[in-house]
């Protein structure tokens, strides 16, 4: 199966950029998706 890429929004890209080099928005964005990953390997650990 092949997938066409959307196209890119270039507002939407300089904002990303922008939030990449907010060494806190990157803080907050690792600690969710550790908490995320921490939680999945519980439950799954407890099913």
């Amino acid at each position: 199966m092949i997938r066409i890429a959307k196209e890119s929004d270039p507002k939407r890209l300089a904002e990303l950029k922008e939030k990449i080099n907010d060494s806190h928005y990157l803080n907050v964005a690792i600690s969710s998706i550790a908490h995320t990953l921490t939680r999945e390997i519980v439950n799954e650990n407890e099913a």
